[in-house]
């Protein structure tokens, strides 16, 4: 029996409606948090506003709280990127992503180590770290006395790459600014790394997250190699699809499959959003209605979905009269829902509420008028 064909809409409204965007939920923030499969956060406001856009009455010091008191962290894990996750997570994605990390520090940093033994500046970042959480400026003249003559930024990345860490609050607390001070993972949450980390129920959690999709996704998602074995492994528990391009597209047997034509109401997302990134082909989000570059200049700056796909960059601009949000070059289609535009500039009014709670004014402006 042949697969199931999926179109672009089809996969659309499935990845909508796995990551809370249909509709907004009273899902708490870190349950939220785990469902994704953490945030990505190397910008730290950003899981802020990407939970805001998915949980109805977000308390972001709800969040803030979480980070503070370590039930959850923000560590280095899939693509070698910063996301936000649970402690738990952390615990048990950390063991399955270090091969990746030591990998990119090889490719980055490997001609300037070479002739240093490694493995004993890991030793002594670890000693480093396990006496308090240390930033990379502040490792490097600490490894650079018993290295001299290296370049000290990579004996601090040999440190970040090859051990399982965490950043430490204040970074990554709402509104508060920090810097990325580093902390040793297990000792920072008071237990160990996951003995038993599975690989494959990380791959079953991405396609809940994010699915149906095609190993080349998972593998683009969390940059984990290897993943082709797992895969296998699991073909008989998953469902089948193939995309418009005969691509087989792999599901876990519960995944949501919305009808292609449920209402999608408009999202603001951050400027790093794993709803985008998370894909080896991304046209189920980036069709092509979107204006691409050049991005807009801003302090903050991200991405409108209108009818479920991206159609514009926005970006707030502080000045001390107003704040205001800007959308950057929003076309209306002949197949946008009715009033499109109109609740456009009423989530950005409210979006806009919740990123600049002191304004004194605030105003939405598309650019040009649509």
């Amino acid at each position: 029996m042949a697969a199931a064909v999926l179109g672009q809409r089809a996969l659309n409204r499935a990845l909508l409606e796995r990551q809370g965007l249909l509709a907004r939920s009273a899902t708490a923030p870190l349950a939220m948090v785990e469902r994704l499969v953490g945030l990505q956060a190397q910008v730290p406001w950003n899981p802020y506003l990407a939970l805001w856009s998915r949980i109805e009455a977000f308390d972001p010091e709800a969040l803030s709280e979480a980070v503070a008191d370590r039930r959850a962290v923000r560590a280095q894990l899939m693509r070698s990127t910063i996301h936000l996750v649970s402690a738990r997570d952390c615990l048990a994605i950390h063991p399955l992503t270090l091969p990746l990390l030591a990998r990119v520090f090889r490719t980055a940093f490997g001609r300037a180590v070479a002739g240093i033994d490694v493995d004993a500046v890991i030793a002594a970042g670890r000693a480093a770290l396990a006496d308090r959480p240390r930033s990379r400026a502040e490792l490097r003249p600490e490894l650079g006395e018993r290295w001299p003559d290296t370049d000290l930024n990579a004996l601090a990345q040999a440190v970040t790459f090859n051990l399982a860490l965490v950043q430490v609050p204040p970074r990554g607390l709402w509104r508060q600014p920090g810097q990325a001070r580093w902390a040793l993972a297990e000792q920072w949450l008071d237990a160990p790394l996951d003995a038993e980390a599975s690989a494959a129920a990380l791959v079953l959690r991405y396609l809940a997250a994010f699915g149906p999709a095609t190993t080349g996704d998972i593998r683009t998602w969390s940059g984990i190699t290897g993943l082709r074995a797992v895969v296998e492994r699991l073909r008989p528990e998953l469902r089948k699809f193939r995309d418009e391009q005969g691509r087989e597209l792999l599901d876990v047997a519960d995944g949501a499959l919305p009808d292609p034509g449920t209402p999608a109401p408009p999202r603001f997302l951050p400027e790093y959003d794993n709803l985008v990134l998370s894909h080896e082909d991304r046209s189920r989000v980036l069709a092509g209605h979107g204006p691409g570059e050049p991005f807009p200049a801003g302090s903050l700056k991200g991405t409108l979905l209108a009818d479920g796909f991206y159609r514009a960059n926005w970006s707030v601009d502080e000045a001390r009269s107003a704040a205001t949000l800007e959308i950057d070059r929003f076309t209306a289609r002949p197949d946008d829902p009715p009033g499109t535009t109109e609740e456009i500039a009423e989530e950005g009014a409210r979006m806009l509420a919740f990123l600049t709670p002191d304004a004194a004014e605030r105003r939405v402006v598309f650019t040009p008028e649509p």
